[in-house]
């Protein structure tokens, strides 16, 4: 019973550290340290060669470096890592804890061949970025420029200066590292100190002071070793001379036929930082203040403007129904001769649409990208997609778009059979169309992709293995999933239409104006809410900076939904007050126009900030993402604004009787 009472306390203990902490940073649940003895070996991997010139990945081991005894080995990857073009390998670097070493000989290449050398020069001009990573951290390289220090990850391949080519063959690397101080004893560790017990006694019981890597900087240089002392080295051994590793001054030219020689140093350095914010140098990039208060102001503005439009427009509604509602029976029977505006296209409302099909199967697909959407950002939100964790992104919102097939293939039947009043047959094409339509789309515009990045030899080119993987995950859960959605929602009740429908359609009245001028027009106001951070979520993706502030992109998106319902709702009152009954479409797309912005935008942020942006196939996989993304947005907002109006159109004409 005592030992019961001492876990409560403990378990309450736990918790209040938990729950004060929660404001320092939410960490990756199950993403524990690991530690080192002193002496034990760090083994670093390199990642795929990147660049923001091209946007197309290469494998390290693709240029000449020195590679592994053992052989070059892929790490564990995950589905999401792949898509990226992640391709983690290992290393021949490595380095024994709290060991300073230096002038490491670590291998002189072969001569370099004609290929080769124009391979090393064309990614010397492409800017090409090795990243390393060490205990899952990424190196950090620090510049200074007008007194700013800046931060980079990873290092460059080389150098031109003039018309000489200069390889950083020595890298000199800080590994930062943080002591166990309380030995034999549990300590709270986790989530900004959070939430789990980790015991600091050593895997052999022993009292020796174990270490954590906390932080990993890498200065790169370019020496020229002396040829004749290179010849008697082996791998790891001691180069005779001292290396000064100079960062201002380049040194090591390549030269057709002649060799590169590499070496390394390691320093390591205790500092006090916490293991979960380690990630902190990463994620405080510059123009993070500018950020916030960016998105702050935008968030208001926004949320002002919306407000006036949700007052006004609710005004005039209430206005029109409570002046019809006070009068009599003598002078309703009046005003219904005397009918005008939407009062008169009570008899077309519900028309069915032009293409009904299509948009119910537009409409489903929209509420499973945007249920994805908000669960994958949500989590992300609560740490449980941390940068720390690859590729952990891109596969959760793979994982909740196929479970979220069920909510699809639903909305989409119930929908169909609401447009025909019950009628549920067709209701599993409509479910096959739901499951085909988008991830259809995706598909042949990721193969076209696909081959410009296979012709590249990129990493970022998904393994023909990968697309089986993919093409199995569609069809073996996805399609399944919506086909039991649909069957639910063909058994599902559908909604009844408040008011009847005439045989024969009302002629629309010419209108001064193209109507669908406007609807275009719309897209204006919910592209407002989110181009601030739409720049944010760009940079990130093509500038390979860290985002990690899905708490306001989540705020910024639940903006974004009220504002498409709000618009598509003074639009839609508007065409029936025009006695213009074809709403559906209208709804749909004038939320879902704001993706012909975003779209736009993207080509502005490709001309303007992405200028180095170079080659027709660079250019290609840029638009061709871009299209995906709008094509995307397009479907949940659209989505939002055509359920949004549906229910209001089901609301306003229920609200009053007319005969």
């Amino acid at each position: 019973m005592e030992s019961f009472h001492k876990l409560e306390i403990w378990a309450m203990l736990i918790s209040l550290v938990a729950f004060f902490q929660l404001g320092e940073g939410f960490y990756l649940p199950g993403s524990y340290p690991h530690k080192y003895g002193i002496g034990d070996y760090l083994n670093m991997k390199v990642n795929s060669l990147t660049s923001i010139d091209t946007e197309i990945p290469f494998s390290y081991y693709s240029l000449p470096f020195c590679q592994p005894k053992e052989g070059i080995k892929d790490s564990a990857e995950n589905l999401g890592e792949l898509l990226m073009g992640d391709r983690i390998e290992n290393s021949p670097y490595r380095f024994k804890m709290y060991t300073n070493e230096t002038d490491i000989f670590l291998c002189q290449t072969k001569p370099l061949s004609a290929h080769e050398f124009k391979l090393l020069k064309k990614r010397i001009d492409e800017m090409y970025q090795v990243n390393v990573i060490l205990d899952n951290l990424p190196a950090i390289r620090y510049t200074k420029k007008d007194g700013f220090m800046l931060r980079w990850t990873g290092y460059p391949v080389g150098v031109k200066v003039q018309e000489a080519y200069y390889v950083f063959n020595h890298l000199k690397f800080t590994v930062l590292v943080h002591k166990y101080e309380e030995t034999n004893v549990a300590r709270v560790m986790g989530t900004g100190d959070a939430a789990e017990v980790i015991s600091t006694v050593g895997n052999d019981g022993s009292d020796a002071p174990g270490y954590m890597v906390v932080g990993f900087e890498v200065v790169p240089c370019s020496f020229q070793h002396n040829a004749d002392t290179l010849k008697k080295l082996k791998m790891y051994g001691k180069y005779p001379s001292s290396i000064s590793c100079d960062p201002g001054t380049v040194a090591m030219a390549i030269k057709e036929n002649e060799p590169v020689a590499f070496t390394y140093e390691v320093s390591f350095v205790e500092r006090d930082i916490k293991w979960p914010s380690r990630w902190d140098a990463y994620l405080k990039m510059e123009g993070a203040k500018v950020h916030w208060f960016s998105i702050l102001n935008s968030l208001m503005v926004i949320t002002f403007l919306a407000g006036i439009v949700l007052v006004i427009f609710l005004r005039t509604v209430r206005r029109d129904l409570t002046r019809y509602e006070e009068l009599d029976k003598e002078a309703q029977a009046q005003m219904n001769e005397e009918l005008s505006g939407w009062k008169l296209v009570v008899g077309d409302v519900f028309r069915a649409p032009t293409n009904p099909s299509l948009l119910c199967v537009m409409v489903g697909d929209g509420v499973q990208i945007l249920g994805m959407a908000v669960v994958t950002i949500l989590f992300a939100a609560l740490g449980f997609m941390s940068p720390a964790s690859r590729g952990t992104l891109i596969t959760g919102m793979l994982f909740f778009y196929m479970i979220l097939g069920i909510a699809a293939g639903y909305v989409a039947v119930r929908m169909w059979r609401t447009i025909f009043c019950g009628d549920h047959k067709g209701w599993v094409s409509v479910s096959w169309k739901v499951a085909c339509f988008f991830p259809g789309i995706s598909f042949l515009i990721l193969t076209v992709l696909n081959f410009l990045l296979w012709g590249s030899h990129s990493t970022g080119a998904i393994p023909f293995s990968l697309f089986v993987v993919l093409i199995l995950l569609w069809f073996c859960i996805s399609v399944p999933l919506t086909l039991i959605g649909g069957y639910f929602g063909a058994k599902a009740p559908h909604i009844e239409y408040p008011v009847r429908t005439n045989q024969i359609p009302r002629e629309i009245p010419s209108q001064k104006y193209p109507s669908w001028l406007l609807v275009l027009g719309a897209g204006t106001l919910p592209f407002g809410t989110l181009f601030i951070e739409l720049f944010f979520i760009m940079s990130s993706l093509w500038m390979g900076r860290v985002y990690y502030v899905f708490g306001f992109l989540f705020v910024v998106m639940m903006l974004l939904v009220v504002v498409c319902a709000e618009v598509s709702l003074v639009l839609t009152y508007m065409h029936l007050c025009v006695e213009d009954w074809r709403w559906w479409w209208k709804s749909f797309f004038a939320s879902g126009s704001v993706a012909i912005y975003i779209f736009f935008y993207s080509i502005n942020y490709l001309i303007f900030d992405l200028k180095s942006l170079s080659g027709p196939v660079s250019a290609t996989l840029y638009l061709g993402y871009s299209l995906f993304m709008a094509l995307a947005i397009m479907l949940a907002t659209g989505t939002v604004g055509f359920l949004g109006s549906f229910w209001f159109v089901h609301y306003l004409f229920s609200s009053v009787k007319l005969d």
